[in-house]
């Protein structure tokens, strides 16, 4: 919530920092019945986040080094997308911004040990652009379409991110691991009813962290604003996706030092928070997520964007990512 206190993790006061959300069941309860109430009219009006969606970028032919030993976690299946082939780990991150208003980006679910981890882009959970902490109300709605919740809607306990996000807006620590609770339904007014863990029901994409750049990705999310030439090639309605190479990028206005770029024809607003899949099977609807899009760009200047641009997942992100999973959340009902 908004003036919410954010804790630097004591034994990785570096690193970790950990943000609370929804510490309560109560407040917890009063968040899904926000988003849930009126036919969840607050999911319906919400629109794209539009924070830092664009950057100036050129690629580059360099390679990526990592700082530390390979190091990856295994995906967990869960149920069959509708279209057989998408993951239905991806939804979309509902919350309000500084505006006051309801905004989403993407975000996707990944395994952990309770089975209540979303990954998204670290500034669509803190709100960089005013010095005011947490974004408020924040869930996650795996699967969302047109003011539907398949799988349940989530509700954020507590986030861990990058200490530097939050101290110097470093776009290299630009991602987050939000623990949320158990899904909830409302049946009826007022009436919340348990659907379960967020991975029990949907899956968990693997993760992989200091690899090297991945001959092909591919990126689900909910792409939704216009290219810089006002073409509006997505409506942000439906899941989308893309796959293309990776390369380094060179950013002049997000402070970042190694950003990867991945062929995308995704625009920003809405495609924050998207997650970069390796290793993708149709089948099995899991990879192995190896970055996150925190910005897009038009790299060769046709008034198109291009490229998606995200972290490294280094070292650091394994340790963010660690301190996340081993953290328990129960349920709200």
């Amino acid at each position: 919530m908004l003036g919410s206190t954010i804790i630097a993790a004591p034994a990785e006061a570096a690193t970790v920092l950990v943000v609370p959300l929804a510490s309560t069941t109560t407040a917890a309860q009063q968040v899904a019945n926000y988003w849930l109430a009126d036919g969840a009219a607050n999911l319906r009006n919400a629109t794209p986040y539009t924070v830092r969606t664009a950057a100036a970028g050129e690629r580059l032919s360099t390679d990526v080094v990592p700082d530390g030993p390979p190091r990856s976690v295994p995906p967990v299946e869960g149920a069959t997308s509708p279209d057989g082939s998408s993951p239905t780990t991806s939804g979309k991150v509902f919350f309000i911004g500084s505006d006051l208003q309801p905004h989403w980006c993407t975000g996707t679910a990944v395994q952990s040990r309770y089975r209540n981890v979303v990954a998204t882009a670290g500034h669509c959970l803190l709100d960089i652009e005013a010095p005011a902490g947490p974004l408020a109300k924040w869930v996650f709605v795996p699967g969302y379409t047109d003011g539907t919740t398949p799988f349940g809607l989530y509700v954020g306990k507590q986030a861990v991110t990058h200490y530097d996000l939050d101290d110097v807006r470093d776009h290299d620590r630009d991602y987050a691991f939000v623990n949320v609770y158990s899904g909830v339904v409302s049946p009826s007014p007022d009436t919340l009813t348990n659907t379960g863990r967020l991975a029990d029901n949907v899956g968990g994409q693997g993760l992989a962290f200091n690899q090297p750049l991945a001959p092909t990705v591919d990126v689900f999310g909910y792409p939704a604003g216009p290219n810089p030439d006002g073409s509006l090639p997505y409506t942000g309605e439906a899941l989308e996706r893309s796959t293309g190479s990776t390369f380094t990028v060179h950013v002049t206005n997000l402070l970042a030092d190694r950003p990867i770029g991945v062929n995308s024809p995704f625009t920003g607003d809405g495609s924050l928070g998207s997650s970069w899949l390796t290793d993708y099977s149709s089948d099995t609807g899991t990879g192995y997520l190896n970055g996150i899009t925190i910005s897009v760009s038009d790299t060769d200047g046709d008034n198109r964007y291009d490229t998606g641009i995200s972290p490294y997942f280094d070292s650091d992100s394994f340790t963010v990512y660690r301190n996340a999973e081993s953290r328990w959340t129960g349920s709200l009902a």
